[in-house]
């Protein structure tokens, strides 16, 4: 993918993607549950925004192109095949399961170096800002009826969110600074 359609890219789904990933990660601290109804509106900014994209490629604007658009899409179903499986096994939770397979389009020509290294940087800052939050009386106080605050699990939908957004922010560096 072109630096400019990376740029593009991020610049058009970051706005939609802040607003749902901050709805997820209070959501998940709050009650320890991730909405369907925001996996749902992740996938919807894929599928329409991502739409909406293509036919600016198509127009002569930057975008991206149908295959990229089906490729991500392909994407997120395997994904969601994947953590389906793993959500079965217990390994992770329903709602991760199903936020991490709407995530997956949006990381579809992802460095594996980049994506690992902010996965592992989103779960270790997100657990690290849980601890310390939850250890603020005043922020206790604010939230009293926050499941994450005593509950044996971590939110995982703060540190899922956190990757995509950061992804978003820092795709289109990461690309420059690669020549790409």
């Amino acid at each position: 993918m072109a630096l400019m359609q990376s740029v593009t890219l991020s610049l058009v789904f970051l706005p939609f993607t802040l607003f749902i990933g901050l709805w997820v990660a209070l959501n998940d601290m709050r009650a320890m549950k991730i909405p369907n109804r925001a996996v749902l509106a992740l996938v919807a900014v894929w599928v329409l925004v991502g739409l909406g994209l293509v036919v600016s490629l198509s127009q002569g604007l930057p975008g991206m192109t149908l295959t990229d658009w089906g490729l991500g899409t392909a994407l997120g179903i395997a994904v969601l095949v994947v953590l389906f499986i793993a959500n079965m096994l217990n390994l992770m939770g329903a709602g991760d399961s199903k936020f991490g397979a709407a995530m997956a389009p949006f990381f579809l020509y992802a460095d594996l170096r980049l994506w690992t290294g902010l996965l592992a940087a989103s779960l270790l800052a997100a657990f690290v800002l849980h601890r310390i939050l939850r250890a603020i009386p005043a922020m206790r106080r604010a939230t009293p009826d926050w499941a994450s605050w005593t509950h044996h699990k971590f939110p995982m939908g703060l540190a899922l969110a956190g990757m995509l957004n950061f992804y978003l922010l820092i795709a289109p560096i990461s690309s420059l600074l690669a020549g790409n």
